[in-house]
This record gives structure tokens, C-alpha cells and sequence, in this order.
């Protein structure tokens, strides 16, 4: 039987636009592997700005939430002036973490680039790691019917 919270929660996306800059790509002219790892950022940051759970508030509530795992997986290479999208989503967990799945899209034919995951735990500002919602969190996952 079907979780009905599930069925009418909102599935929360964010699309942020990326423009390849030169000091992004290697010497064959594609995007370096690495700087992938800085377009999930930018996409959880926009994620964060867009339904307001950003870093900044997290901090102001006594937590940072880094990042213990993250999964990569290659499609096709961009290069300079390039334009992605990184297309950012929640997955909902009653775990005390936050997991985003991420498409990376190649705004000229929106062909897939990349897809990723990414899992981050929440930590006291003393370094405990948390086990249960902290308290902003659980309010923001009700706001949006989680």
C-alpha cells in the first residue's frame, strides 16, 4: 500500500544555469572532472536560496551539514562557453541527512552530461553528529509535506 504522504508531497527541483568558463576546462578543452564537484555545490546552493534551507541557516541553528558521500556518474564532456543546467532534487529520507540527486543537461540539446548523488549528515557546531531531525530541519520537511 502506497505511503499517501508520498503521493502528494511536492518533489522539490531546482535548475540552476552554469556557463563553462576557460579556467573550467583541461588541456583536451572539456570540462576537468573536478569542477563537477563545484557545479553540485552551486546547484545545493541555489537548491538551499530556492526552498530555504541554505548553509547559512543551518549554521544559525547550531549545525553544518557536510557532504559524506557523493556519486558521480559520466555521460559526455561539455567544453568553454558551454551553458549546463544542473537540475538539483530532494530525495526525502526520514534519516537525519539531506540527499540530492542531480542531472547535469547540456542546455544547447539537453542531452545528459552527468547524473550524481550527494548525502550530507547534520553535525552540532561541536562536532557531534546528529541522529535524529534536528528541530529547524524537521519544520522545513513539514513545510513541504515530508
Amino acid at each position: 500500500m502506497a505511503n499517501s504522504s508520498s503521493i502528494s508531497s511536492p518533489k522539490l527541483t531546482n535548475r540552476t544555469e552554469v556557463k563553462i568558463r576557460f579556467s573550467e576546462v583541461d588541456s583536451l578543452k572539456i570540462v576537468w572532472h573536478g569542477n563537477y564537484v563545484k557545479y553540485l555545490e552551486d546547484g545545493r546552493e541555489n537548491f538551499g536560496s530556492q526552498y530555504n534551507i541554505e548553509y547559512l541557516t543551518m549554521f544559525s541553528n547550531g549545525y553544518t551539514a557536510p557532504v559524506i558521500d557523493m556519486k558521480l556518474q559520466f555521460k559526455q564532456s561539455v567544453s568553454v562557453a558551454d551553458t549546463i543546467i544542473v537540475e538539483t532534487t530532494y530525495r526525502p529520507t526520514r534519516a537525519a541527512k539531506l540527499i540530492f540527486d542531480y542531472t547535469i543537461y547540456n542546455k544547447a540539446d539537453m542531452s545528459v552530461v552527468l547524473t550524481a548523488e550527494t548525502t550530507q549528515v547534520f553535525v552540532s557546531l561541536d562536532g557531534e553528529l546528529q541522529l535524529y531531525n534536528p528541530e529547524f530541519f524537521q519544520k522545513w520537511k513539514e513545510r513541504w509535506g515530508y
